[in-house]
């Protein structure tokens, strides 16, 4: 997914400072670590989905040439 705020997801999930000690720790400290694209995992709540949206057929969205 793009289109998101890198610096925000960064500060969240990259802090500057370590949260523990380790290794992956000082990584993420030095601020090496950043944000590219999201991916969104899993299944939502049937019960909140809305109805799929209308989609074209091939024939009417390509053209083969």
């Amino acid at each position: 997914m793009s289109g998101f705020d890198n610096a925000k997801v960064d500060r969240e999930f990259f802090p500057p400072e370590p949260v523990s000690e380790g290794a992956i720790d000082d990584f993420k400290a030095a601020g090496r670590l950043r944000s590219n694209f999201l991916c969104n995992l899993g299944y939502g709540d049937p019960s909140g989905l809305h109805p799929r949206g209308p989609r074209l057929e091939f024939e009417e969205a390509c053209r083969l040439i």
